[in-house]
């Protein structure tokens, strides 16, 4: 299975990601994981990124669709994988289907977690109590909410167009939700 996962800040999709990972067999390709590693390994592609990360600058698209490109030749990816972070705008989008032709595989299916921006703010505000996270604040939250509007939520058409939107109700347990994408999941097969 290829899937990729849509959804606000703060929906699930990264606890999701795991679980759906782990039991479809296929390997978890965060975007964040992919700039850690490069980083980190100080290879030319995380080298290219630290330069605009040390600006405070968003690493341009063409870098992070090299990372992924690179990251999707991996033998690990040949049965599969869940793309979470990636595509983040329709013009990765299109970049995505043509690094997939190269491969010549398509998309299974797009899991678009759906869930109201109340409850998220709920979600949030508990995640940054229990988890110390700093980047959890109300105040963040609306930027991030704001640029997923902008940049992320025109995907859900984008992808619709294709047939490949399965949508997600977010709200509930973690098993719950988990049971909902695998519904989905096993309906795109």
């Amino acid at each position: 299975m290829r899937i990729v996962l849509l959804g606000p800040p703060g929906a699930g999709k990264g606890t999701q990601a795991k679980a759906l990972a782990t039991e479809l067999n296929i390997p978890h390709i965060a975007t964040g994981d992919l700039f850690r590693y490069n980083v980190g390994e100080q290879t030319p592609l995380g080298q290219e990124a630290q330069h605009f990360m040390d600006q405070g600058l968003l690493v341009p698209d063409s870098v992070t669709n090299r990372m992924v490109a690179q990251r999707l030749h991996e033998p690990d990816t040949q049965h599969g994988f869940l793309l979470d972070g990636y595509p983040r705008n329709v013009g990765q989008a299109h970049t995505l289907n043509g690094m997939l032709a190269i491969l010549g595989v398509e998309l299974n299916v797009v899991l678009n977690f759906n869930i109201d921006e109340e409850l998220l703010l709920t979600r949030i505000a508990k995640r940054a109590k229990e988890e110390g996270r700093t980047d959890d604040t109300t105040e963040i939250f609306r930027v991030r909410m704001g640029e997923y509007q902008a940049q992320t939520a025109p995907l859900i058409p984008f992808y619709t167009d294709a047939g490949l939107i399965r949508d997600i109700d977010a709200d509930g347990t973690v098993e719950v939700v988990h049971a909902r994408l695998m519904d989905a999941v096993n309906a795109a097969r």
